[in-house]
């Protein structure tokens, strides 16, 4: 695990304490009763590789820890309707506001300006987040194996299994689809044990950050097709897009590619050439 991605966890268990004071479990299960369906992230995808396009969760990110600062000129929903235009089928929505500069209102104003269905991207640990995920609006959460492990004396790392299958089946309870991400083969047979529809493959590797679609490729073969695989990070070209299609994998979720644009949607349609969507907007 990698010394950035242990600060963040540390943080998250003191956001949760510090959110908990404020406003308890038992205070946000109480109000998903009155909060409208999700709106089907994991069906979306279905439907649109189903036609026989590429299905592009289009992320709205301000800043990374790695990047900085990513864009300057921020607007979640001005983000939401251009990456709709674009032919996006669902987006991620960064809510962690320490590293990535993200909030939960930004769930809520993406949802508000457009009819795609919203990925929680943070790193989710405990139920808390789970139960806030479904308040803010989001329609599935984040899952990182990478989170849940543990390095023993001897240098082998043991993952909480039963921990990511009981925030997965609470997620699934409360209507919430989840995205598994893995970075490597051992992390892989994680997520399979698990009941998680979607497995995301990060391109990214977490101790030097430097990213490789190899990644991606050498993974897909080890997921039966009743799951789909979701390539991340390292997605900037068309040839990257074709590399992906032609070994079989048609689900991406690209952020930096679109956010350092001047119209994320007009970048989303030139690199994956995906039919705009037809839903109207929301208001």
């Amino acid at each position: 695990m990698s010394d950035i991605l242990h600060r963040i966890l540390d943080r998250k268990v003191q956001e949760i304490a510090e959110r908990s004071r404020k406003r308890t479990l038992d205070d946000l299960a109480a109000r998903i009763a009155d909060l409208e369906p999700t709106r089907g992230f994991v069906a979306a995808i279905d439907a649109r590789l189903h036609d026989g396009d590429p299905a592009v969760i289009a992320e709205i990110k301000k800043a990374s820890p790695s990047k900085g600062l990513i864009r300057e000129d921020f607007d979640p929903a001005i983000i939401a309707r251009s990456y709709e235009r674009g032919g996006a089928t669902c987006l991620s929505v960064l809510t962690d506001a320490d590293f990535f500069q993200g909030h939960e209102d930004f769930v809520s104003q993406a949802r508000a300006a457009c009819s795609l269905p919203i990925l929680r991207k943070d790193f989710i640990i405990d139920e808390y987040q789970v139960y806030e995920a479904r308040t803010i609006g989001a329609d599935c959460i984040l899952l990182i194996v990478a989170a849940f492990a543990q390095k023993e004396p001897d240098g082998d790392r043991v993952y909480d299994e039963s921990r990511l299958t009981e925030l997965s089946l609470l997620a699934a309870e409360l209507d919430l689809d989840v995205l598994m991400e893995v970075h490597n083969e051992e992390e892989l047979e994680i997520a399979l044990g698990t009941p998680a529809p979607l497995i995301g493959v990060n391109n990214r590797n977490l101790r030097t950050f430097e990213t490789s679609l190899g990644t991606s490729l050498r993974l897909k073969d080890r997921v039966g097709p009743e799951t789909a695989i979701v390539a991340e990070s390292g997605i900037h070209t068309v040839e990257d897009v074709r590399k992906l299609r032609e070994a079989g994998i048609h689900t991406f979720l690209v952020g930096e590619a679109f956010m350092r644009a001047a119209d994320p949607g007009a970048e989303l349609q030139k690199l994956f050439g995906v039919r705009p969507h037809s839903a109207a907007h929301k208001s």
